[in-house]
């Protein structure tokens, strides 16, 4: 009785099964247009997947719809400049160009992708058939871009400022400095589409790079212009820094401990090694990390005079120093000192250098006890080897505020703060910003002569 039983829920199972994958194979092919997105112009890419069963497909047309015509892209017979993958057993990707270079009818205004599929059914008693579409804009003319502040001039390793209007109001816009980009934001109190940008010409790129401001639609249109009066070169320094056992035993293994990106349990027993782990991959790893944080930047100008030094601070280092490292009486490494050493006292009281949003309030690698403060307008200043916190991360705080206290955590020889600014998530030189002329000239002036308050 009980093998009967079995035996009759095995058949069940399997006839239901069968059942089951029979009406799974009569499913109509399954199609997705993951491309474009909402618009193309001069260039554009088009991206069609198509699932069936062993990629079993009778038919499959893809067109172009336009004011009334259709212009066919795509069919298994014509398949034109389209590439087609096997992404899988069942799935196929058709790709080609659809922008106007590749379809000349694209005209400026509304379009549609329609795509239909079929496929034989279990059997081949019928074809399975489907459809589907997406609706895009075509954009052919590019935005329109104007510079309007004037007296541009940058020194290496340092800052500058553009104000400029950007149309339509949903381009992307700001400069690129080389292949670097620096995010633009709307101004305002100014007329509408003004836009200000900070930007800066880092310390190991070229004197020539070429540096513009953009305007960049999403279908790929692009206007640019140059706009920078001249170019300062500034002198480099170069020390030398002897290391000893005694310094990495002090200040690297506690580096490794709060440094779990370094993916390190502990020192290794080699303590040059360790040492050369954390003064380059660390310090690389670091440097992405504080570039992230103007993602968080405020689209507002928080500050308005000038930011303000470490008070009565001796400098021990420079903005872009060229170290070179010296371990028993030879040069193991080199590296670019990106800020500026100052030094007071011991745990002395460290104020922001402006007003702003607390970004970072903890351990930040090779910095050690860190603080990173947002002014706005991709503008933040960076505040390294702290003893101690007085704010935390969301906090405001104001010029001169106490945010900590110096002390040597992190890769520092001894008690003093590493200071840097940040523009775009990049180190800049702070000279500038201390400096009352150069932020009313370079700032305040421009902000003034578009109609905007400097605050």
């Amino acid at each position: 009785m009980r093998r009967w039983l079995a035996g009759l829920v095995l058949a069940v199972l399997v006839v239901a099964g069968g059942a089951y994958w029979i009406a799974g194979r009569g499913a109509p092919p399954t199609i997705s247009i993951e491309r474009p997105d909402r618009a193309v112009g001069q260039a554009g890419a088009l991206d069609v997947v198509v699932a069936a069963p062993r990629g079993r497909l009778t038919a499959l047309t893809i067109a172009l719809e336009q004011n009334g015509r259709t212009v066919p892209l795509f069919s298994l017979d014509a398949p034109q400049s389209a590439t087609i993958t096997q992404i899988d057993a069942d799935h196929v990707r058709v790709s080609r160009p659809v922008g106007r270079q590749s379809v000349p009818a694209l005209q400026q205004g509304p379009a549609r992708i329609a795509v239909s599929a079929s496929r034989p059914s279990f059997l081949n008693l019928r074809t399975l058939s489907s459809v589907a579409s997406k609706d895009f804009q075509v954009r052919l003319d590019p935005p329109r871009l104007a510079v309007i502040s004037t007296k541009h001039y940058v020194n290496h390793g340092g800052s500058e400022t553009v104000v400029y209007r950007a149309t339509p109001p949903d381009v992307t816009s700001g400069v690129r400095v080389g292949d670097v980009e620096y995010r633009g934001f709307p101004l305002a109190g100014a007329a509408a589409g003004t836009h200000i940008a900070f930007f800066a010409l880092l310390y190991d790129q070229d004197l020539k790079t070429p540096i513009e401001t953009f305007a960049r639609d999403e279908a790929g249109n692009e206007a640019k212009a140059a706009f920078v009066d001249e170019v300062f070169e500034k002198p480099i320094r170069k020390s030398h820094i002897e290391i000893d056992d005694d310094f990495i035993n002090r200040t690297v293994p506690d580096t490794i401990a709060h440094s779990p990106e370094l993916k390190m349990p502990g020192m290794s027993g080699d303590l040059l090694a360790d040492f050369l782990k954390v003064n380059g991959e660390l310090r690389r790893t670091n440097a992405d990390q504080i570039a992230a944080f103007a993602e968080q930047t405020s689209p507002m100008k928080l500050w308005k005079d000038p930011f303000v030094q470490l008070g009565n601070s001796k400098v021990e280092a420079g903005f872009a120093d060229r170290r070179t490292y010296i371990y028993r009486g030879k040069e193991v490494d080199q590296q670019v000192h990106l800020g500026f050493d100052l030094a007071v006292t011991t745990h002395v009281s460290v104020g922001a250098a402006n007003d702003g949003t607390v970004l970072n309030a903890g351990w930040l690698g090779i910095y050690g006890n860190c603080v990173i403060i947002d002014h706005g307008l991709g503008v933040q200043s960076l505040y390294g080897h702290l003893q101690s916190f007085d704010v935390k991360v969301g906090d405001h705080v104001t010029r001169g505020q106490t945010i900590g206290r110096s002390d040597s955590t992190g890769l520092a020889g001894g008690d003093h703060l590493h200071f840097t600014m940040l523009v775009g998530g990049r180190m800049v030189n702070p000279v500038e910003w201390w400096d009352p002329h150069w932020v009313q000239d370079r700032v305040d002036r421009k902000l003034s002569d578009a109609g905007a308050a400097s605050r």
